[in-house]
């Protein structure tokens, strides 16, 4: 198959390969059915992978999910592994919003019972949670804090009483991200933050209700705590302005040295420095600390979602029942030990719009999990359903330990907007049975279910690619925006 002057090779149902060319030091591999590859085409996220493949130090392979489109320097739905002695860092693998992800939370309610009484939870939600354009949150912090909040992640709200122990444990890295140095992260970028920890912001970011509506892998829904009815509670959030800032500011950076030192790029998007550089050392210190901001603002999310239902329901904790499944981010660089030529390697992999996906036996799993493999969640659309998953063996050999993060658009934002045609957003939504609020109708005609791809196709392709294993499909009942 060629599409324009790019080669791509079938190598399995699910597997396309890009050959080596000029500058390529790898192999481009992406995951996706021969269906999909009518959507990819349509944008320039192919030539990025290629683009991707040309950095220093990259390993194996420029990967992509099958939601990869088009994004800033590398293609939503990448991964690149980097070698972390000889290779680079760069934001556009990461992206402006740093740790962005995605936070489950079980319950002991099944979602019948919430029917009757939907349009006043909501309300209530919508009331209780900041949501929306430059929406603040209750928690005003000053320097000192907002510093122990970049340190500390989720440890930081475990010791103000917005957390629990299982909180903490049940996040990716223990809600922490290592190295993390404050005083990397530029005055500018930590007022941004000052006032957004605990806000949902907008985009694609949302607080949903779902209804668990079927079950394919029972041990891991049982390890989950899942059950068929149940209600759940999907929380995607990141790191707000504060992580945005820092990309920003980063990039600066990063372009001055690509200056000084004469590199040469075929995207200046791709933007980057090794990582044993000054450069690379103080951006990988300013990126855990966002990641961290972000892991905290998810958490006090989820303790607000978790005191107002209770609330609302004037129920306990106990009865109510809900707790933290996993909380885990979805645009990253992390250090990590990977099989590289049969041989572990310390790598440092990014993944923009990509999430890990650790598979079975992983010491790195909380006990309870270590048999079925890392929960993994994959959101749709405001319409159709949304999937949790479990990491399979497949995505250490193929991915790095990484899957898909979501759906992945199909449409630009403009052209999700003129699609409505005059209609009513809320009457669109409306027909997919799914009760919404939202701070800004804009925002929310951007997000129309028909603005995205088909997760069911999306997680099948993963999963008969062995990256991952599904476990539960969710309906959305009601959805929270910005």
């Amino acid at each position: 198959m060629k599409f324009e002057d790019i080669s791509l090779t079938r190598i399995s149902e699910t597997a396309w390969e890009i050959p080596q060319s000029g500058g390529m030091r790898v192999l481009g591999l992406v995951f996706a059915s021969p269906e999909m590859m009518g959507d990819i085409v349509q944008d320039q996220s192919l030539r990025q992978v290629i683009n991707v493949a040309h950095l220093p130090g990259i390993l194996h392979r420029s990967i992509a999910m099958p939601d990869i489109h088009w994004g800033y320097g590398f293609p939503i739905g990448g991964v690149a592994a980097m070698d972390a002695d000889e290779g680079v860092v760069s934001p556009g693998g990461v992206g402006y919003d740093i740790n962005c992800g995605v936070r489950l939370l079980r319950s002991n309610l099944e979602a019948a019972s919430l029917r009757p009484r939907l349009p006043e939870l909501v309300a209530a939600l919508h009331r209780e949670i900041p949501s929306g354009v430059g929406s603040r949150g209750s928690i005003k912090l000053d320097g000192k804090e907002m510093n122990k909040v970049l340190s500390e992640g989720g440890r930081w709200a475990l010791s103000k009483g917005y957390a629990s122990d299982g909180d903490v444990d049940f996040s990716e890295g223990g809600g922490r991200l290592p190295g993390a140095d404050p005083e990397a992260v530029s005055d500018f970028a930590k007022r941004r933050g000052f006032d957004q920890l605990g806000t949902l912001g907008a985009g694609n970011h949302f607080l949903e209700i779902d209804e668990v509506d079927e079950i394919y892998f029972p041990e891991a829904a049982a390890a989950f705590g899942l059950f068929q009815g149940q209600a759940v509670f999907f929380i995607h959030s990141g790191s707000r302005g504060l992580g945005y800032q820092v990309c920003d500011d980063y990039l600066d950076v990063m372009a001055a040295y690509i200056r000084k030192e004469r590199l040469s790029l075929p995207d200046r998007q791709l933007a980057c420095a090794p990582i044993n550089s000054d450069e690379g050392r103080q951006y990988l210190s300013a990126l855990a600390a966002a990641a961290n901001f972000a892991f905290a603002n998810r958490q006090l999310l989820a303790h607000q979602t978790r005191e107002t239902i209770q609330r609302f329901l004037s129920m306990g904790p106990r009865d109510a029942g809900i707790r933290t499944v996993y909380d885990v981010g979805h645009n990253n660089a992390k250090f990590e030990t990977h099989e590289v030529e049969g041989k572990p390697r310390n790598v440092l992999v990014h993944r923009k719009g990509a999430t890990c996906a650790l598979a079975p036996g992983s010491r790195e799993l909380p006990l309870d999990y270590r048999k079925v493999g890392q929960p993994v969640f994959i959101p749709g659309d405001m319409g159709r359903c949304s999937f949790v998953l479990s990491g399979a063996q497949g995505a250490a050999k193929l991915s790095f330990g990484s899957t898909c993060h979501g759906a992945g658009r199909r449409l630009g934002r403009t052209a999700a907007r003129r699609s409505l045609r005059g209609k009513s957003v809320f009457d669109e939504i409306a027909k997919w049975g799914v009760l919404v609020a939202c701070a800004s109708r804009k925002m929310l005609a951007e997000e129309i279910p028909e603005a995205y791809k088909d997760v069911t196709a999306v997680v099948d392709v993963v999963e008969r690619a062995g990256i991952a294993r599904k476990v539960a499909r969710l309906r959305p009942v009601a959805v929270i925006k910005g």
